[in-house]
């Protein structure tokens, strides 16, 4: 390791460890007297090292699921059939969509728990998760009712079931609908452990959860081809997930133990802050799914293919910025409560990170769409897709760094901007969205999408900017970087022959590499990095 001597490396090692000794010392002990320990006592919860280390975690617990359900899906196919395995899909996404009936608690409770530690008063702590479970569980239980009613429609009607599976069927989604209130609570649960930066141990259930979802109903296959079973499984999976979920809870926060109670003070904060998480959490979905029913009826089924498919593969960029901002949305609570100038740091961070890692890759997307289609789905799917996947690219990378400054706004308990803008935009894009695809095809509704995503981002980063109190240099600058971002998209998009494309690329990329570091990093981010290598 150059530049480094043996000396600096034990000291350096001796700090470490006494710095991680005293967080882990701190973070697991015990008050049974329920007394506040005070804001210090978690200021290792937005401590760079645990951050990072929570983001790989979120990252491998993101990735893991899907390379099983890669495999699992093949085999699911062959062993249920079309129809039955389609079947199967549906009840993955109401399992998905369940988590609507929390009405944001979940995230309330992630926020607010948040707020307190950073302020010291982890005293009020038990009380507010126990009031937001009671809360979860009349949610719940009011969500399953609705689904139970909704069922026979839905089966017999709106999903065009074949006659031989309608009741198997039906008697999977009763089932289902019986299992809302552990899944919504769960969600909770899982938001004090976040609360507290326990990743790793969210993660360690996560990941099996996300495994078993696919590999489950594998399990079932050699005794029945049956759907009720295979969802028997995954029911019983859930059950099992809350469980483990409660007892990491207690272990984590041991003052649960004492006693169950319900506050009605606390129910007010946790619903106005749900709810307007809720109306995101509709609005934006709908966003982000209209555009393809715009195009089927504008202009044609297979027009929706050759759009959906690029947006289906930019989207998985959003494993990136989900695992990073998983982890940051606490820490922006916790921290905000404590030093606004140690939230403002972590957030200028936070969007440098998103936009260094993402660059390279939306880059690579972006000169090579054309090709990278044609050799995966054929010389007509690029033709038509791959001017989609540029502008799709583009607005991704936008809209992945504008996750950095919503997670701020929501962080800091304003989860009402957020839902406001979102209001706004439904209407405006709506229109731009119907115009822009009559007259321009698929490649409009891209362009739609795109210029939707970069107005929502300036107005997200002017609201970070006034939370925050950034100063006017340091917006500017990020504004200006992305913007040259763009531009060099926009170029990387021009050049048709491999070699004019290779040459851009090269140059590009030393660009990039010049810019990050004299620019990007700061003095303290490029001597270590000098250390490290």
């Amino acid at each position: 390791m150059s530049g480094v001597t043996y000396c600096q490396l034990r000291g350096l090692l001796k700090t470490e460890i006494q710095v991680e000794v005293a967080a882990t010392a701190a973070d697991k002990a015990e008050r049974p007297t329920l007394v506040a320990s005070g804001p210090d006592g978690y200021a290792h919860l937005t401590s760079s090292r645990l951050l990072a280390r929570n983001t790989l975690w979120n990252l491998f617990g993101n990735a893991a699921p899907m390379l099983v359900a890669a495999i699992c899906i093949p085999l699911l196919i062959k062993g249920l059939g079309t129809d039955r395995f389609g079947a199967l899909t549906l009840v993955w996404a109401l399992i998905g969509y369940a988590t609507l009936f929390d009405f944001g608690l979940g995230r309330a409770l992630t926020q607010l728990v948040a707020t307190k530690l950073g302020s010291g008063e982890d005293y009020e702590v038990p009380t507010l998760v126990w009031t937001s479970l009671l809360l979860l569980l009349l949610l719940g239980l009011l969500g399953a009712v609705v689904v139970l009613v909704l069922t026979p429609w839905l089966v017999n009607h709106a999903l065009h079931v074949p006659g031989a599976l309608g009741r198997e069927t039906l008697y999977s989604m009763y089932l289902l609908a019986i299992s809302i209130p552990v899944v919504i609570s769960t969600a909770a649960l899982r938001g004090l452990l976040e609360a507290h930066q326990r990743f790793g141990l969210t993660n360690a259930l996560r990941i099996p959860m996300g495994i078993f979802a696919y590999a489950g109903p594998l399990l079932v296959l050699p005794f029945s081809k049956s759907l009720f079973p295979v969802v028997a499984v995954l029911v019983a999976g859930r059950i099992i997930a809350w469980a483990a979920h409660l007892l990491l809870c207690l272990k984590v926060m041991p003052a649960l133990r004492h006693r169950i109670v319900w506050q009605r003070a606390a129910v007010s904060p946790l619903l106005r802050f749900g709810g307007w998480m809720t109306v995101s959490n509709i609005v934006s979905p709908l966003m982000v799914t209209l555009d393809r029913f715009v195009i089927g009826s504008l202009l044609s089924v297979g027009a929706v293919a050759y759009y959906a498919t690029p947006y289906e593969v930019v989207t998985k960029f959003w494993i990136i910025p989900g695992s990073l901002l998983g982890v940051m949305f606490p820490a922006f609570s916790t921290s905000f409560v404590q030093d606004r100038n140690r939230t403002a740091l972590l957030y200028g961070r936070t969007v440098k990170y998103l936009l260094l890692t993402l660059f390279p890759l939306i880059l690579l997307v972006v000169a090579f769409a054309h090709d990278g289609l044609q050799l995966w789905l054929g010389a007509e799917f690029a033709q038509h897709g791959a001017r989609v996947l540029q502008w799709l690219a583009v607005g991704m990378f936008i809209n992945c760094l504008a996750w950095a400054p919503l997670a701020v706004v929501q962080g800091v308990g304003r989860p009402d901007l957020t839902a406001k803008l979102h209001m706004i935009e439904l209407p405006a894009y709506l229109v731009a969205l119907f115009w822009l695809t009559k007259m321009y095809g698929i490649e409009g509704a891209a362009t739609a999408w795109t210029a939707r995503v970069a107005i929502d981002a300036l107005v997200l980063f002017g609201l970070a900017k006034r939370f925050l109190l950034v100063r006017r240099s340091t917006h500017i600058q990020t504004l200006l970087l992305v913007a040259g971002a763009v531009g060099t998209f926009v170029v990387a998009a021009l050049p048709n022959s491999w070699e004019m494309k290779g040459l851009l690329l090269i140059l590009m990329l030393l660009a990039f590499v010049l810019v990050a570091w004299f620019l990007v990093l700061s003095p303290e981010e490029r001597r270590l990095a000098q250390e490290i290598s």
